[in-house]
């Protein structure tokens, strides 16, 4: 036909619906095959997948709504994006291979940050998109028909939830509107070139799918004629997983966006140690509606394939093919060389790499790149990053670092090695793995180890800490006057520690030996605590007396620790008053 089928990116917020709007576009073709999302971690698509509509489908399903029009390219091809805001990489990815955009929208919701970062990815690749208003059926009010097309649904609805209905649309307009882009529903369009097209859908009925497919086929037709049209050149796709598969080895699942490739093309790759050259023994596309993840023997053998398509190929040499990464078709010596030098450039991580920092791993380039951007944000270093499981050198580089905070592997759809976790088990550094399939739940993770790491380290360091205290004499609570003096006191602020000073008037009138509540010996008493505390050096009567008000001294070193530690009320106001009659002496003491 000359002309290759659009390539639909699907972007969205967690949970709001991605996943289920291309399960139930799945569900309309004739081999209806398991839910996807009842396969993905925690219901998040977190690898790049692909789903292909042919267009007889969508001309019977949407033929009513384009006015007799049919769809003039092969079909649809949907590439179903990861659903956390952080994978932006990812999505640049998707970006690039798509044509055209769904970004779905929880219509109760509203914008959330990673609906946000959606839109500013597609306003920077420059993509067109329609909005997809998912769970209209949640509308206060609205009655709900499996399957119906919105336009006569929206006539069968009442005012009070048509009004619920256009309150949640402006709250969107206002939204988009920040960001430079007119939102308008559908039906009320009349340039799309000047507005961003708001379809009410409902995934879980399947009512307005017509009209989201519809708006998506003519905003194809009308505006994307001549890169549809632009299909010759050397063949190039972007490789979504590499896989064992039974009596093939080890194959790859490529999206194929430009060009074509055939059974015996020579192809380059990008591997972790470069780009290599190798063969294409065999090729194989999804039967019908199958998505390439879960088409499990839904692959029929095909001698070539045109873009855009998603395949599987087999070929010698696929060791350390990296996910996310793109594959070359080649002809000869010179398109081979520069493909090579792409690939090796490629296969180069763009991450920024300190000396200080965690340790990041992951099963594909993107989500490495997707983690990385994610601990940018919150201003983690990285100090090594790479593809694969994690192993004794993953654990060796952050088991001496010197920052305890630092101390951290992050696993990103990854796994721990058996000898590795053999270090991790015996390690006395407080070393930390985190792994999971799902990205923001090792985000979560990392927050609250680092929360409770430093808690622990606090306290470690307030064990270790002289801290300053204030302490009164109390009337009537002298039992030994001196060699050493024991007497009662009340902790009026602070806390006080064996073998502090006491100062009196500035002056240092002796030093705590020992402290006792009863027949119990204690280390420290805090603020409140009523104790006996034998004193040398000191006699009462002469140093001091009854209701004295006293000072526990901190050596210089600790009282500089102690400026940068999170102190009470009470030990900060103490800590100030040393200060005050230490830098009499010495301006400088405690800086």
């Amino acid at each position: 036909m000359g002309r290759r089928q659009p390539i639909v990116a699907v972007l969205g917020h967690v949970d709001h619906g991605k996943t289920s709007l291309l399960d139930h576009i799945r569900s309309l073709g004739s081999d209806r095959q398991a839910s996807v999302m009842d396969r993905e971690a925690g219901g998040i698509t977190q690898h790049i997948g692909a789903t292909e509509v042919p267009s007889i489908l969508l001309n019977s399903l949407c033929g009513p709504l384009l006015g007799g029009r049919s769809f003039d390219s092969p079909g649809l091809l949907f590439i179903d994006t990861p659903g956390h805001h952080s994978f932006s990489t990812l999505r640049n990815r998707g970006g690039s291979l798509a044509d055209i955009a769904i970004l779905v929208v929880d219509l109760r919701e509203g914008l959330r940050p990673q609906t946000v970062e959606s839109i500013r990815i597609l306003k920077k690749a420059k993509t067109p998109f329609v909005v997809a208003g998912n769970k209209v059926d949640r509308i206060h009010g609205w009655k709900s028909v499996e399957g119906r097309p919105m336009a006569a649904s929206m006539r069968n609805q009442t005012q009070d939830a048509l009004g619920f209905l256009d309150q949640s649309f402006w709250n969107l307009v206002g939204g988009f509107g920040e960001y430079g882009f007119n939102l308008e529903r559908y039906d009320r369009i009349k340039d799309f070139t000047k507005e961003i097209a708001l379809v009410p859908i409902s995934a879980k009925e399947g009512e307005g799918i017509q009209d989201l497919l519809a708006v998506v086929i003519g905003l194809a037709e009308r505006y994307l004629s001549d890169q549809l049209s632009d299909v010759d050149g050397p063949g190039e796709g972007t490789v979504l997983e590499m896989k064992e598969e039974r009596g093939l080895g080890r194959t790859l699942d490529v999206i194929l966006h430009r060009g074509s490739i055939s059974k015996g093309d020579e192809i380059v790759l990008v591997t972790s140690e470069g780009g290599v050259a190798t063969t294409v023994r065999g090729l194989f596309k999804p039967r019908g509606m199958s998505e390439m993840r879960d088409a499990g023997d839904r692959w029929n053998d095909t001698e070539n394939a045109e873009a855009a398509s998603g395949l599987k190929l087999s070929a010698p040499d696929l060791d350390g093919v990296l996910a996310g990464t793109t594959l070359r078709v080649v002809s000869d010596a010179d398109e081979r060389e520069r493909a090579l030098n792409l690939a090796n450039e490629e296969g180069r991580l763009s991450l920024e790499i300190e000396e200080e920092g965690v340790c990041i791993k992951s099963d594909t380039v993107g989500g490495l790149e997707a983690l990385a951007a994610e601990l940018k944000e919150v201003g983690v270093p990285i100090r090594s990053a790479s593809i694969g499981k994690i192993g004794r050198k993953d654990v060796r580089s952050v088991e001496s670092s010197s920052d305890p905070l630092h101390r951290l592997i992050l696993g990103f759809s990854t796994t721990v090695l058996p000898e590795a976790q053999h270090e991790i088990d015996k390690n006395e550094n407080g070393l930390k793995v985190i792994c999971s399939d799902i990205i923001y739940h090792i985000l979560e993770h990392r927050e609250e180890w680092v929360s409770e790491r430093a808690r622990e380290l606090e306290e470690e360091s307030r064990e270790k800490t002289v801290y300053p205290g204030r302490v009164l004499f109390l009337p009537d609570h002298t039992f030994r006057v001196s060699k050493p003096a024991v007497i009662g006191v009340r902790v009026l602020g602070g806390r006080i520690h064996i073998g502090q000073k006491l100062l009196k008037d500035g002056v240092v009138v002796g030093q705590i030996k020992s402290i006792r509540v009863g027949d119990e010996t204690k280390k420290e008493a805090k603020q409140g605590d009523e104790v006996a505390v034998a004193i040398d050096g000191v006699t009462v009567g002469r140093q001091i007396s009854e209701e004295d008000t006293m000072l526990v001294d901190v050596p210089e070193n600790h009282a500089k620790r102690l400026r940068k530690m999170s102190l009470s009320a009470s030990e900060q106001e103490i800590l100030e008053e040393l200060l005050q009659i230490h830098r009499r002496e010495d301006h400088f003491w405690g800086r």
